[in-house]
C-alpha cells in the first residue's frame, strides 16, 4: 500500500519560520512600504502638515528631478554626483585596491609583519565608527593635528584638510577603516589558488608583474567582483563622513545619506526624505540585482 508523504513536517518548519518572518514584516518590510506612502505626502515634523499631510503625488520625486536646479550645491543631483565620486575613490580604488594589495603583498608569507598590518586592518574595521571618527579629525586638524605637525616639522606647511581637500579626507579616511574586508576576503581566496601555480611560474622565470597579472588576476576574478559591488553598496550608504566634516564645507562632502538625513531630520521634510530613501533604495536594489546576477553566472561557469 502507498503511503503518501506527511504534510506535517512542512508545517512545522513554518511553524519554527513564523517568529523570524514576523520580526522581518516589523522591521523591514512594514517601514519599507511606510516610507514609500510617506514620500507621496508633504508630511513634516512641525506645522500644520504634522498632524495633517497631504497627498501630493509625484510632486517630491519632481523636485528631486528638478534638471533646473539639479547640480547646484545642497541639491539631490549635486550630492549624487559627490556620492559616486566617493565610491569610486574610496570603495572601488581604495578599499578593493589597497586590499588586494595587502593580500598580495603577504601571501604565501607568514612572520610578524604580517600579524601586525592584518592586525592594524582589522582594528580600523572593527572599532566603533564615531571613535574612529574623532580620532581622524584630531588627526586632520589644521592647528594641533598630528599630520601637520609631522609636515610642518618637514617644512611643508600645515594645509587644512577639513576646509581644502575635504572630499579627498573623507575617501581616504574611509578607506583606511574599510580596506579589511576586500584584505580578508582576497586572502582567503588566494589560500585556495594551488601553490604548483606560482612554483611553475618561478621555473618559468615569470616576474611578480606577469605573476600578478597571469596567474593571481585571472583566478580571483570571481571574488573581486564580489568584493567591488559588496563594498559599493556599503559605501554608497555610509554616513560615517558626516562626522568628520558634516557634509561640508559648502556641501562639498555632502553624501545622498547625509543629505537625506538633513532634509528629513534638520529640516523636517519627512515626504521629501521619504522620497531621496525611495529613490536610494531602488539604486541599492539594482546594485543587489547585479551582485545576484554576478554569483549566478559564476555557478554557470564552475
Amino acid at each position: 500500500m502507498e503511503h503518501k508523504p506527511s504534510i506535517f513536517p512542512a508545517r512545522i518548519g513554518i511553524l519554527f519560520l513564523l517568529p523570524a518572518l514576523f520580526f522581518v514584516a516589523i522591521f523591514l518590510i512594514f517601514p519599507f512600504i511606510w516610507v514609500i506612502i510617506i514620500s507621496f505626502t508633504n508630511q513634516t515634523l512641525t506645522g500644520a502638515t504634522a498632524a495633517n499631510p497631504q497627498f501630493v503625488g509625484l510632486e517630491n520625486y519632481a523636485r528631486l528631478f528638478d534638471f533646473s536646479r539639479w547640480m547646484r550645491s545642497g541639491e539631490f543631483g549635486a550630492s549624487l554626483l559627490i556620492t559616486v565620486q566617493f565610491v569610486l575613490g574610496s570603495a572601488l580604488i581604495g578599499q578593493a585596491g589597497l586590499g588586494l594589495l595587502i593580500a598580495v603583498l603577504f601571501y604565501r608569507r607568514k612572520g610578524w609583519a604580517r600579524r601586525i598590518v592584518t592586525t592594524l586592518a582589522v582594528l580600523a574595521w572593527i572599532i566603533p565608527e564615531v571613535v574612529v571618527a574623532f580620532a581622524w579629525f584630531a588627526y586632520l586638524d589644521r592647528d594641533s593635528g598630528t599630520l601637520n605637525m609631522i609636515l610642518s616639522a618637514l617644512g611643508l606647511g600645515k594645509p587644512d584638510w577639513l576646509f581644502d581637500y575635504p572630499l579627498l579626507s573623507i575617501i581616504i579616511f574611509n578607506t583606511w577603516r574599510g580596506s579589511a574586508f576586500s584584505m580578508l576576503l582576497f586572502q582567503s581566496a588566494l589560500e585556495t589558488i594551488p601553490p604548483s601555480y606560482i612554483e611553475t611560474a618561478d621555473v618559468a622565470g615569470a616576474s611578480a608583474w606577469q605573476k600578478f597579472r597571469d596567474i593571481l588576476v585571472p583566478l580571483l576574478r570571481g571574488h573581486i567582483a564580489t568584493d567591488l559591488i559588496l563594498i559599493t553598496l556599503w559605501t554608497f550608504n555610509v554616513f560615517t563622513p558626516y562626522l568628520l566634516t558634516g557634509g561640508g564645507p559648502t556641501n562639498r562632502t555632502q553624501l545622498v545619506s547625509i543629505y537625506t538625513y538633513k532634509t528629513a531630520f534638520q529640516f523636517f521634510r519627512f515626504g521629501q526624505g521619504a522620497a531621496i530613501a525611495v529613490v536610494m533604495m531602488f539604486i541599492n536594489l539594482t546594485l543587489a540585482l547585479i551582485y545576484l546576477s554576478t554569483l549566478r553566472r559564476q555557478r554557470v561557469d564552475a
